[in-house]
């Protein structure tokens, strides 16, 4: 590799980290406004669906977080409070895996089924899609809603596929609708 094409990778390198540090910090800019939303995919869980006898009512047969994804939900708590974000309420699918990555994060967590989504029913998918929109829209606190979900759920609501540990920022227009603000992934 010459001189002039190794300044030239060097410059691409900078470029992009320069271009993600200020994609990041309008993240946590966006959510420093009242009605701001998080909507956060869990931590890393190995697999891909739970098991088809899983019950809500027992983690031990439902696809969880493992330790890297137990470290992660703690990381993106830290990411928070690095950057100065008190969460408000904190929402989330009554998956164990969900739960999990709540109370790790932000030490709380409370269900809401209707984020838990449904792959195989349409109409209780739209009917659950309703009612998260409904939460999202009442929402006008000053501190950050949090609704931890499944990438299914993050689909429905944003139009983006997001990996497991990454989040969306919807922030509240002048006409009270949200709009995607951004979205950052926590390693």
């Amino acid at each position: 590799m010459t001189l002039m094409s190794r300044s030239l990778w060097l410059l691409v390198v900078l470029s992009a980290a320069i271009v993600s540090s200020s994609r990041a910090e309008s993240v946590w800019d966006a959510l420093r406004a009242p009605g701001a939303v998080v909507v956060l995919r869990h931590s890393h869980a190995p697999g891909t669906f739970d098991p088809p006898d899983a019950r809500l009512e027992d983690c031990t047969t439902q696809r969880n977080l493992d330790d890297a994804g137990r470290a992660q939900a703690t990381r993106i708590g830290d990411a928070f409070a690095k950057n100065g974000i008190r969460v408000g309420k904190v929402l989330s699918s009554p998956r164990c895996r969900c739960l999990d990555t709540a109370r790790l994060a932000f030490g709380q967590a409370e269900p809401l089924d209707a984020l838990q989504g449904a792959l195989t029913d349409t109409e209780l998918r739209r009917r659950r899609l309703a009612e998260t929109k409904k939460v999202i829209d009442a929402h006008r606190a000053r501190s950050p809603l949090v609704l931890v979900t499944h990438g299914s759920v993050v689909t429905d609501l944003t139009g983006l596929n997001i990996r497991m540990g990454e989040f969306v920022v919807l922030r509240r227009g002048p006409d009270g609708t949200h709009t995607v603000a951004g979205q950052l992934y926590v390693e």
